[in-house]
């Protein structure tokens, strides 16, 4: 897993800095719009949407654009309706691809999600093609500084996550899914700051790519989470870190 794990870190580093340009706000106003619509405007009641709201928060977001994508989710302002679309399929190399995106275009989005594919040498899969693959999990990205790693993975032991790992920016924290919100509530408590919380999917087993095909199923990830309509995207390649981190 050091290959997804590595992108995760880097995908996040490049999250942050689009944030600084207001390019991620797109993606989590429809977050918050279609986990409102789904679930309701109460926060206590809608652990998606409370995590939503922290993200956003986290991203430094207004209150009032967090306050009015909610309440376009509610149908209390208008505004357009999104709705959520799973895509399977494979990238160069046979790495599978599990990509969720949020759309106002059925039509539109599935267009150009097929032509990034097939740019570089991806295409789409049957449902259930790839889904088996991954594993859905919770993962709360905590933030290093100032903190003492026994400490943390204490405190991480006792809000009943299922793992914890040291990466180079963060500490990693896997819960199961349904776990997600208790274990970011107790983490919180105890303290600790974290940087973003969300639903992933693990791969239960890796393709190793070099050389062209490492390229190209870099450049594929970059073109698909650079769409719009993309919210996340999921792989099981295994690529050397110095190749992952030349690429950007």
């Amino acid at each position: 897993m050091s290959g997804h794990s590595k992108w995760a870190n880097i995908k996040y580093r490049k999250e942050r800095q689009d944030a600084a340009k207001g390019k991620i706000f797109t993606k989590i106003i429809k977050e918050l719009t279609i986990a409102a619509r789904l679930g309701g405007s109460d926060l206590e009641a809608n652990p998606r949407l409370r995590t939503a709201v922290q993200n956003a928060k986290s991203q430094n977001m207004p209150s009032k654009n967090i306050e009015n994508a909610i309440l376009k989710g509610t149908g209390e302002l208008p505004g357009v309706v999104y709705e959520e679309i799973g895509f399977e399929g494979y990238g160069p190399g046979g790495v599978a691809l599990y990509i969720l995106a949020t759309t106002d275009n059925r039509n539109r989005t599935v267009a150009e999600i097929r032509h990034i594919l097939s740019k570089y040498g991806g295409n789409l899969g049957e449902t259930g093609s790839v889904s088996w693959v991954f594993e859905k999990k919770g993962l709360i990205l905590l933030s290093k500084e100032s903190s003492n790693e026994d400490e943390v993975m204490l405190q991480v032991i006792d809000a009943g996550a299922d793992d914890f790992k040291v990466e180079d920016e963060f500490f990693e924290v896997y819960t199961q899914f349904e776990d997600l919100h208790k274990v970011r509530s107790s983490l919180e408590e105890a303290g600790l700051s974290i940087d973003n919380a969300t639903v992933t999917m693990i791969p239960q087993n890796m393709v190793e790519l070099v050389g062209k095909e490492a390229e190209r199923m870099l450049k594929l990830m970059d073109a698909l989470e650079d769409n719009d309509d993309v919210q996340n995207v999921f792989a099981n390649f295994d690529i050397d870190e110095k190749i992952m981190e030349n690429m950007q």
